[in-house]
Formats: C-alpha cells, structure tokens, sequence
C-alpha cells in the first residue's frame, strides 16, 4: 500500500486555510499513486483549539469542512483529525450533516475524532480513547473519551486507528505504572489489525523526538505490528509541533522519518519501504542545539505569522539575550523585517553599543539608537516630591534602576505605533533563568509581544549563540565574553544579585522540571544556603510571570499552561 504521509501546519480557527491544505496534499498524493492519505490530529481545525470548541459554530464549522474534504476522496482514502459532536452522522445526503443533540456541557458531547473520508464520503469516524490531563493537556476539559476502537480495511489490510495520547500508554516504556486502565493497541491487535496509524499533535521539548521514536518503535515491537504516525507541524502559542513523523515495521526498526520542524508530503510504499537511512536509524534530526534553534526560528515564524504581525522590533543591550533574539528572529523572519533599537544610559559601556552595531551589521537588520538619559533624570525629578510623602522610606537604588527598563520598553512600543500601516511586535528578551527568579523589571523588559528565550536557561542562551556562530562569526565574541550584567548601575554583575549561572540553572532544572524538593537538591550536592535562596526567589516571583509575555516551550516545563502554580500562598521552602 502507498501511503502519503502528510505534516503539515494548520492555523487554529482557519477552516478556508487547513482545507486548502488538505486539498492540495490530497491531489499530490493522487498523482504519486497513493491510495490512503494520512493528516494529524485534529487538522481541519488546528491543535489546540481549546475552549473554542465550546462554540458550537467552531464545531459545526469542524463537522462541515470535513465533509466538503471527504466529498474530493475519490480513488483515494484519507484519515483526518477534526473536533466534532459525538452523535454527529455524516451518512446523510451529499453535503449534510445531523448534529448530536443539543449540547449538555457537563456530559461533554465533544469528541476529539479522526475521519476515514473514501468515495466522497465519510466512511468512519473514530473518537479519541485516552485523553491526556497532564502539563500542557486539558482534553477532558473539553472532550468526552471515546470508548470503541476502530478497524477498517482497505486495499486489502486491516488498520487500526489511534489518536496521539492512545499510544503513550506502555508501561515499561515509561516504567512507571500505566496512567490509563484501557490500551487502545491492545484492543486493535485483538480486532485483528494488521497496521496501526497513529496521527497526532504531540508537542516538542528537548529530547522529545527521540523519545517519540523510540515509543513508536517500543509499541511496534510490543503489538508486532507496523506502527505510522504523522506528527502536527508549526507553532501555536506557546507549543511547537515538530513533525518528525515516523514509521516503523513490526520489529520496531524505523523505517522512515520524515523532517522535523518543517512541511512534508511523502510517500510511503508498505511493500518496498526501502532501507533505512542514516537519519531515520539515529531517530533524531540532530543535536540538541541544532532542534532548540530550529524549534524557536518557528516559533517566532508562526507566531507572527498567525497572529498578523509582519515585523518585530528588539531592543539591544550589548548582552547575549538580546543578541540570541535578533539573531533568530533575522533567521525567522528575514533581516528586513527586523528592526533593532539601542537605548544606552550612562551606565552603559561603550562597548555594549558597539557590540550591538556590530551585531546588526554582521545579521543586516537595521538599527536605531535612543539615549534615555535625559528621560530616567526627568523621572527622577518628577518623581523627587514623593521622597517627602515617604519619609520612612528605605533609600534603595532598585527604585532608579528600574526607571531604566520601563523607559525603554515604552521607546520599544513607541516605535510598534510608528507605522500604522504595518503590525510590528516588540520581542522580549528574557530567559528563562532570570524569569524564574524574578530578576528582571515588570513592566520594564519583562514586557513584549512575545519571549522567545524564556523557556531557555541562561546557561543555553551561551551555547544557542556559539551555535549560531558555528559557521562564522554573526554574535561578536565580546557579546559572549563579557561578564552579564543589567547595566543599571556603576560595574553591576549579575553574579552580585545570583549564584553563577551554572549553579542556578542546575537548581532551577531540578525545582521546576523535576520537581524536586529542598533536601533532594541539596544531596545533589548543591549548598543548602544558595538552594534556600534560590526557592524563595522562585516562590515570590510567581505574581511577575503572570504578567510576563507569552513564550515557547522548548523544556518539558515552562512556565506557561503547562505549570499553575497559585500566586496568594503561604511560601513554604521544603
């Protein structure tokens, strides 16, 4: 059997957009001689769609679009995901579609479903088993799990259908114990399935493609059967899709992959799967580096690109996280439609402004320069009379400083209203190091349209720059050098306030990714005092991420949907 695998980039909400997509995939793999056409998770209306599918005009919108794709599947079948009523029959006549009964919220009537589209009509529906309810997952939020597998010939084969979370569901893979009661392969291999498709939007994190691989090789192996499955590609929010769609025969060798964090339309021929690849073999696309660059180009590429900007602009500091975001925003978005600002003040080095010069002319985006010194001393004096309201006062420098990051971000929104013809959008430049400990300005330069570094510990914004350098010099070698520092004081570092970079990152990755407590740090023998410290700056910093701009997961947690911690608790160091 000729199969085409399709990965490709939906836009949530853009039904016109998906079906177009759909559609041309469809016709390409017509004309390679496919006879079955193989979409992600819930395509035609993008993933995640969250709580839009509490619309019912979202659904009966959904329900539609795939009626009028299964109305072009002639001599040809096709598998797409789409949400829809659970009742909903698409055996009416050409074009209609009976809708369940009116929706009961609490009984969940929305099912996260695959469509069998064959002689221009729907053939089967098959609604999602497992629902996963962990990190970045809230599906039985919105979804009622399905309760019957699905086997359906064609071409004289017997493949069973599986939706994303129905397959991480082996036990000794994870070796943990199974977190569902019902194994949707299991079900399949006793339906006498010959092939499994597993078409899904499963999210990327670092290690997250080999980890997918070998599951998808570990539960071939298992069930003895061919597993495929055809990934979600693009960014939505917060979450990157990878793609990195794979096939494995029923020994679990991976007989093809297709490319990660990229569109592809290939065709797999069951009969003649051809040897393996170098690729396909090591499971992964590349080195972790190259996958986290890859990962936040798109990011950034379909964030603007989906939410209608068109340009972005950065502000420049001479430091390697600003550098790291013009960098890769020149790489996603093309240099012209980076515009980079410089804003010195009187503790700004000279070298930082030349650093930053260099910079722009090594990536060819332009470049701007405000001085705000004559605007923090007008706030400074503007601001005098209140010394005299609050005698008490503790005198601090904090109050002065951080004049310094608000001034600059409101020159950075300045210049998005510039052009009102155009839709420009401020990037942040915060990582994640400094977003977990509170150390940056709120309303300063924790604001923005978008945080492309901030599920990026400072420790790999280093290693993202030399990478970025890998083949000549784009990021200065000062840039990389140099002490870090806020530059908001006479010889300020950011070692005065913080642990070194590779000691906080080595706590923050056990606290917020592993969940470690107090002692579990310390016997990994990090010092009791510094872990202390660094908990508590986590715990009282939660109300500044709140505020914080959206970012891009690229960890398997990151402070977004995926981690509600409350704001008004009782801060308990354990």
């Amino acid at each position: 059997m000729r199969i085409a695998l399709c990965q490709l980039n939906p836009t949530i909400q853009d039904f016109d957009g998906n079906l177009r997509k759909a559609l041309e995939a469809l016709e390409s793999a017509k004309s390679s001689g496919a006879q079955l056409c193989v979409f992600p998770e819930m395509f035609i209306s993008g993933y995640p769609p969250r709580d839009l599918v509490e619309r019912s005009s979202f659904i009966e919108s959904a329900e539609s679009f795939v009626l009028e794709f299964a109305l072009k599947c002639y001599n040809i079948a096709a598998i797409v995901g789409f949400p829809g009523s659970a009742s909903a029959k698409f055996d009416l006549p050409r074009g209609k579609v009976r809708a369940a009964k009116a929706r009961d919220a609490t009984a969940r009537s929305i099912v996260n479903a695959a469509a069998v589209c064959r002689d221009g009509r729907v053939a089967h529906v098959y609604e999602k088993m497992l629902l996963p309810t962990y990190d970045v997952f809230d599906e039985d939020r919105h979804f009622r799990p399905g309760t019957e597998p699905l086997v359906f010939e064609l071409g004289g084969k017997k493949i069973g259908l599986t939706i994303c979370e129905d397959i991480w569901n082996l036990p000794e893979f994870f070796k943990e114990p199974a977190r569902y009661t019902v194994d949707p392969l299991t079900e399949l291999a006793k339906l006498g399935a010959e092939m499994v498709v597993n078409i899904s939007a499963s999210p990327f994190w670092t290690g997250k493609i080999e980890m997918r691989t070998n599951l998808v090789s570990a539960q071939a192996r298992h069930h003895r059967l061919p597993v495929i499955l055809v990934n979600q590609v693009g960014a939505n929010d917060e979450l990157i899709f990878d793609g990195s769609s794979v096939v494995c025969d029923s020994a679990g060798n991976v007989l093809r992959r297709l490319p990660s964090f990229e569109e592809a339309v290939e065709i797999f021929d069951t009969d003649h799967p051809g040897p393996q690849t170098s690729q396909s073999a090591q499971g992964a696309r590349g080195a972790p580096l190259q996958e986290v660059h890859d990962a936040l180009v798109l990011g950034i590429r379909d964030y603007l690109a989906k939410t209608g900007f068109r340009k972005a602009v950065v502000g420049l500091s001479g430091g390697i996280d600003s550098a790291v975001v013009v960098a890769l925003a020149a790489r996603a978005l093309g240099p012209e439609n980076v515009i980079a600002v410089t804003m010195p003040s009187r503790f700004s080095s000279a070298g930082s402004v030349g650093d930053s010069a260099k910079l722009a002319q090594n990536l060819e985006v332009r470049l701007e320069k405000v001085a705000i010194e004559d605007g923090v001393q007008f706030i400074r004096e503007a601001c005098a009379p209140l010394s005299n309201l609050f005698p008490d006062a503790q005198k601090s420098s904090v109050a002065d400083e951080n004049i310094q990051p608000r001034i600059r971000q409101t020159i950075l929104m300045y210049v998005t209203n510039l052009f009102p013809g155009e839709r420009i959008i401020v990037l942040n430049t915060s990582n994640k190091s400094e977003t977990a400990v509170g150390y940056s300005t709120l309303y300063g330069d924790m604001a923005g349209g978008l945080a492309p570094l901030s599920d990026v510990p400072k420790t790999m914004v280093y290693k993202l720059a030399e990478f970025i350098n890998s083949n000549e010099e784009i990021i200065p070698r000062a840039i990389i050098e140099k002490p870090p520092s806020a530059e908001l004081r006479e010889n300020q570092r950011d070692t005065d306030s913080l642990p070194a970079y590779d000691v906080l990152d080595g706590i923050l990755e056990a606290y917020i990714e592993n969940q470690l407590g107090l002692q579990e740090i310390v016997a990994k023998g990090f010092d009791e005092q510094t872990v202390r410290k660094v908990l508590r700056l986590v715990e009282i910093s939660e109300y500044k991420r709140k505020q914080a701009a959206p970012g891009l997961k690229i960890t398997s947690k990151a402070f977004g949907i995926g981690r509600r911690i409350p704001i008004a608790k009782k801060i308990e160091i354990v």
